[in-house]
């Protein structure tokens, strides 16, 4: 199963799900990140904070959605809605939910409160992440409109 996370610069949110997503993932399971107007670089933030937390981002750039490896099964835009941003709507045959996440990389302050908004978007990412590994997912992978409900439910993990 291919998870594509999704959001509009996939340089923070949508890398930061990736990166979590892969780490804790059991074979078979895989995510990709894009986004529908990259950014074109990572954001160094995000790339720090996998990296102290253990998880690799080798490999990973910011793309375009138009530029997928894979075909994905499920699609997470993870962009936020109270920033007024507008997320993209990935069109195609694919189970879509939505977990909006404040962007960390827009945060203005001192370095605490910049450090400390990519640790709680980081600790939503691996809570939610971690909800969707404990789903029954053999059994749910039938069930499009079930799936769908949980994946939703997730969504609100944080919120």
């Amino acid at each position: 199963m291919n998870i594509l996370f999704l959001c509009t610069g996939n340089s923070c949110r949508s890398i930061l799900s990736e990166g979590v997503f892969n780490h804790l993932a059991p074979a078979g399971l895989k995510a990709i990140s894009a986004g529908s107007q990259p950014a074109g670089q990572l954001h160094p933030r995000a790339v720090a904070l996998l990296y102290n937390k253990g998880i690799s981002t080798e490999g990973y750039y910011s793309k375009s959605w138009d530029d997928l490896p894979v075909t994905p099964d499920v699609v997470v835009t993870v962009c936020s809605n109270a920033a007024g941003e507008t997320c993209p709507a990935y069109l195609g045959q694919v189970i879509r939910t939505h977990w909006g996440l404040d962007d960390p990389g827009h945060v203005v302050g001192t370095e605490e409160e910049i450090e400390s908004a990519f640790e709680h978007t980081y600790d939503i990412i691996n809570a939610r992440i971690k909800a969707f590994l404990s789903l029954p997912l053999e059994e749910l992978k039938d069930d499009r409109v079930r799936f769908k409900e949980e994946l939703d439910r997730i969504g609100t993990i944080g919120t």
